[in-house]
């Protein structure tokens, strides 16, 4: 690593990589700049993921600079005027000066390669992104105020914020992730950009902006990235289910803030999640995504009963199906889908547990159901406590201590994460002589719901139940 001059961050430091590449590039002759995230990290205090830099160099030229220096090289991006770079450990992107923006009726950009640092700098995204390190003199290059606004906490764009968002729509979800990520307060007129052109974002691809979205829920401050995507209308596009939430409201208020109620449930989540070594690593996304959409099933399932009660009767199975749904439109892959749709649909399970209290089967069908997402639903569902009545709040957290406690005892006893039926089908098939068919699934279910409700038995004490109720069928 190297030392930064006077005038950086006490302490801060790039890799000798980065020098290397500068020093690379000023020998044949061309202006190499570390920017963007890099150096908005090193004001942070952070240490950037990625290794962004811009140039003056065409393409060719910029293959032709590392060649002999680089240990690999590939253009996948030349299109846009970006090469990849391998050396050692690292991987550095390296992309000529360039404008771009988007036709309104296309999801892919028009490049136009530009000619100096400014000029690139000016089309970037928010101004703390806008700065720039020349290399190798190490002169940080700020002209729309990046430090000033990292200073102040504020999220501002280095053009106008209709300007930047035009060139790329992607840009509004990016402010929303980070309010989220980097605790940033979006500038008003920012605010109003977004509101006024949010539907632009229909035109980005789902991918790029399922991307946004996971970032944004994995950041420190996931509630301020939903309540700006809310606020400004972006939401309605990307989650129509969240601000939908606000629809369960009645001017009566005879029911709790399901949207607020939401957010917070999200946010306990959070602190329920653990470090590397533990059952749910933060930051989990499916853990946060889940808590966040539990309780949209509730605008569609909403009565009003005799003597003003509000009922939501069965939102936990209408809710599974919507996050199902929403999260295969933004291009999910099959197993968060799976994982966040089987958490919404459980989170109502353990209620009642207190007040009745569960036998042996119904604790083994709790975990059995729950699966590999045993960890997360303990945590969705402690977290989906936010009364402000605090003997209800207790009397819920025991129960669920109860619960656990029981869930381990079993756990010891029966392996309760393997259950499965007594016999299995070749021996069903062989003890009662039958092929494969309907007849053995009946018979599989029979001795798994047995098995559910006594507990594991000897096998010729499982051979005999299957013989007896081979007897009983018509």
């Amino acid at each position: 690593m190297v030392s930064l001059p006077q005038g950086f961050p006490t302490g801060a430091e790039i890799p000798d990589v980065v020098v290397e590449l500068g020093e690379v590039f000023a020998r044949a002759g061309h202006d190499l700049s570390l920017v963007g995230g890099p150096v908005r990290d090193l004001f942070l205090g952070r240490v950037s993921p990625d290794l962004d830099f811009t140039t003056d160099a065409t393409p060719d030229q910029i293959i032709a600079a590392v060649r002999g220096w680089a240990d690999a090289h590939w253009d996948i991006g030349r299109a846009f005027g970006t090469i990849g770079i391998r050396r050692g450990g690292h991987t550095l992107e390296v992309t000529t000066y360039r404008s771009e923006a988007y036709d309104p009726a296309s999801r892919k950009p028009t490049v136009q390669f530009g000619e100096s640092l400014a000029e690139d700098l000016v089309r970037r995204d928010f101004t703390v992104n806008s700065m720039a390190l020349r290399l190798p003199s190490f002169e940080l290059v700020d002209p729309h105020g990046g430090v000033r606004d990292l200073a102040s906490g504020v999220l501002r764009t280095p053009a106008t914020a209709q300007e930047s968002f035009s060139d790329d729509p992607l840009r509004m979800m990016r402010a929303a992730r980070f309010a989220s990520q980097l605790g940033l307060q979006v500038a008003e007129p920012v605010l109003e950009a977004m509101t006024d052109m949010a539907d632009r974002l229909s035109i980005v691809s789902a991918e790029r902006i399922q991307a946004e979205l996971v970032k944004l829920i994995c950041g420190k401050h996931p509630r301020a990235g939903i309540d700006t995507m809310v606020e400004t209308g972006l939401a309605d596009i990307v989650l129509p289910e969240i601000p939908a939430l606000k629809l369960t409201d009645d001017e009566h208020r005879r029911h709790k803030d399901v949207y607020q109620h939401s957010l917070q449930v999200m946010e306990q989540a959070v602190e329920l999640e653990t470090g590397p070594d533990g059952p749910v690593p933060q930051p989990d996304f499916v853990l946060r995504f889940a808590a966040l959409m539990h309780d949209i099933g509730k605008p569609k399932t909403r009565r009003f009963e005799p003597g003003g009660g509000v009922s939501f009767r069965h939102h936990d199975v209408v809710g599974a199906k919507l996050a199902r749904k929403r999260m295969q439109a933004l291009k999910f892959d099959k197993e968060s889908i799976r994982a966040v749709s089987q958490l919404v649909e459980l989170h109502m399970r353990f209620y009642g547990y207190g007040d009745q209290g569960w036998t042996d089967s119904a604790v083994r069908r709790y975990v059995t159901d729950a699966g590999d997402q045993l960890e997360r639903l303990h945590r969705l569902t402690r977290s989906d406590v936010t009364t402000r009545n605090r003997k209800k709040s207790a009397r819920l957290a025991h129960a669920y201590d109860d619960l656990e406690a029981r869930i381990s005892e079993l756990q010891q006893d029966e392996e309760l994460a393997k259950i499965r039926p007594h016999l299995n089908g070749e021996q069903i098939m062989e003890i009662l002589d039958i092929p494969p068919g309907p007849q053995v699934g009946k018979a599989y279910k029979f001795l798994l719901d047995h098995r559910m409700e006594n507990g594991p038995v000897a096998h010729d004490s499982a051979v005999a139940l299957l013989k007896q109720w081979a007897a009983e069928q018509p």
